[in-house]
């Protein structure tokens, strides 16, 4: 080595990053990426849940679990088993996009 590339070498040496100083990143994205992992599994466990409830809610309120040996009581085998709709995304939509219960309508009071 040259004694002018000694110089340049001695001029550039505090231009390189101090590797004590800098932090491995690579854990804080294996923390990310199990926290959306973790996420996305509860919102398709979530989703699961609902499209069994609305199942069970839709055959309820069709009256299709009725017991028959028991009047006015549930047959609570029916209710594990049955599809009250045809595809499980029917459900779906019904439970995200029906927020509120529906309500029957109130009949309109004539005013004088």
């Amino acid at each position: 080595m040259s004694d002018a590339e000694g110089k340049i070498l001695k001029i550039y040496d505090g231009s390189k990053p101090e590797d004590e100083d800098l932090h491995d990143t690579r854990y804080y994205l294996h923390w990310a990426w199990g926290l959306v992992a973790v996420l996305v599994g509860m919102v398709f466990w979530l989703c699961i849940a609902l499209v069994n409830a609305e199942n069970q809610r839709n055959a309820l309120v069709n009256k299709q679990c009725a017991d028959p040996v028991f009047k006015g009581e549930i047959d609570r085998l029916c209710l594990r088993t049955v599809r009250s709709r045809e595809h499980w995304w029917e459900h779906l939509w019904y439970g995200v996009s029906h927020i509120r219960p529906e309500t029957p309508e109130t009949p309109k009071v004539r005013r004088h």
